[in-house]
């Protein structure tokens, strides 16, 4: 692949088709998004947000091995770890191309790790304005609840309506809960609001 600056003064930039997958979902939560292969990480982040259903309120990386990119905090001396700055990265830098892999992690408390998988390498399109989604399964577990493991003892909470906390959980969670509802249109909507 040629490098990203000359492809993109060239204007021929790649598409990619990435299918993200929240780890330890069963039935598996997961989008399959187009993007450009030069998408800036923190782009890519803003996308993942809003294909998964997320809200954006907490710290996020992406881990390629043992290098992580994110936004570093000039205060934190990154726990030992250096942060690489997603500004200046592109997909592609992670994925230089199809079936490679990284993984994107979600509010480091609850630890929601999402594998990307480059699935396709697309030719060029002039006409690509923004992320599209293409596809997607069940709805991305609420904020805050814990994690995999919290998700899935509000699942059965929600279910039993004997539980003693069920009432509680239904509050919280602003009422029914539709584990297997994803809404491409919706999720497509909010897209737009993306530049390629």
């Amino acid at each position: 692949m040629k490098s990203l600056s000359k492809a993109r003064a060239q204007s021929v930039v790649p598409l990619y088709q990435i299918k993200i997958t929240l780890k330890w979902s069963k039935p598996a939560i997961w989008r399959r998004v187009v993007v450009r292969a030069d998408m800036r990480l923190d782009r890519l982040h803003d996308t993942i947000q809003i294909a998964m259903g997320w809200e954006d309120c907490h710290l996020h990386q992406f881990v390629v091995g043992r290098i992580f990119y994110g936004m570093p905090d000039p205060g934190d001396f990154g726990y030992g770890k250096e942060i690489l700055n997603e500004r200046r990265y592109a997909v592609a830098d992670l994925a230089p191309a199809a079936k490679a892999k990284f993984v994107y992690e979600y509010d480091f408390g609850d630890g929601w790790e999402h594998d990307v998988n480059v699935e396709k390498v697309l030719p060029h399109d002039a006409s690509f304005k923004h992320p599209v989604c293409l596809a997607g399964k069940n709805a991305c577990p609420p904020e805050d609840c814990g994690g995999m493991g919290g998700y899935y003892a509000l699942l059965e909470t929600l279910a039993d309506p004997q539980d003693a906390e069920h009432e509680e959980m239904l509050d919280w969670i602003g009422g029914e809960w539709d584990a297997t509802s994803f809404d491409l249109d919706e999720t497509n909507a909010a897209l737009k609001r993306i530049k390629a």
